[in-house]
């Protein structure tokens, strides 16, 4: 795999208010070796402090609060944590990306974000749920392009995109058809699974309907993070689930 696998914390977001410390090296026992945090506002340097002593990276951070008025504090803390890789999770209006005017706001909105960050040394993502795919456009050709696929195309080389395969599938894309088409500009993966709608929760990846080997063949260079939005049972049962798809992972990569 490339760099070492990454996890969101957003998948143990309630295991970490109870107990920051045992949940992130509970991640490492399992053999994680990255994290992608994003609560960065919340104590980055004691969340760094505790990555560093267990040897985790940190792969980069979703960073909802750049869309604030202040960006300047926020990047500062996304250089505490050690990281130069500032992704936009949400935030955007979901119709933003139903029009071509709509897309070219979001667009010049991310564009302005990255020559901001670039200053302080971060490059921005943009990291993608459903409604992202799920608008379609005439290309004046082979046929209809989803609303990313667009957005791409008025982003500055600078801004990457961090590919939610799962959120992609549900929104209707062929996903590695969709990362084969974005190319270069996909520098992360999430990768999830399940049963491919918005309500149900998420499996192990590798125990549901994502096509995970084409999807990896698709974007062979970009950074994977597993993520769980949620997940049936216990607390105990969500780390018997990244440890599988760890497990399925590593398969995967020594195949």
């Amino acid at each position: 795999m490339p760099r070492p696998l990454s996890v969101q914390l957003y998948t143990v977001r309630d295991q970490l208010v109870a107990d920051r410390e045992g949940t992130l090296r509970r991640l490492a026992g399992l053999g994680y070796g990255a994290v992608e945090a994003y609560d960065v506002l919340g104590d980055p340097k004691g969340l760094r402090r505790i990555v560093d002593d267990l040897g985790l990276a940190v792969s980069g951070t979703h960073t909802v609060q750049l869309l604030g008025p202040e960006p300047g504090p926020v990047l500062d803390a996304v250089a505490t944590l050690g990281t130069d890789l500032a992704i936009v999770p949400a935030g955007i209006p979901p119709e933003e990306f139903t029009s071509r005017d709509g897309l070219a706001r979001t667009a010049d909105r991310l564009n302005s974000l990255a020559d901001v960050a670039g200053r302080h040394g971060i490059r921005i993502g943009y990291h993608n749920h459903w409604w992202e795919m799920e608008p379609r456009f005439d290309d004046g050709g082979a046929g209809l392009l989803h609303a990313v696929d667009l957005l791409a195309g008025l982003l500055d080389p600078a801004v990457f995109l961090e590919v939610d395969t799962y959120w992609a599938a549900v929104g209707g894309a062929d996903v590695p058809a969709l990362l084969r088409r974005l190319g270069d500009r996909v520098w992360a993966l999430h990768l999830k699974d399940g049963p491919g709608t918005k309500e149900d929760p998420n499996v192990a990846v590798g125990g549901g309907t994502m096509p995970v080997p084409e999807i990896l063949a698709a974007a062979p260079d970009a950074l994977r993070i597993v993520e769980f939005d949620s997940c049936a049972g216990d607390g105990d049962t969500l780390f018997d689930e990244l440890a599988a798809s760890r497990v399925y992972l590593a398969s995967l990569a020594a195949a």
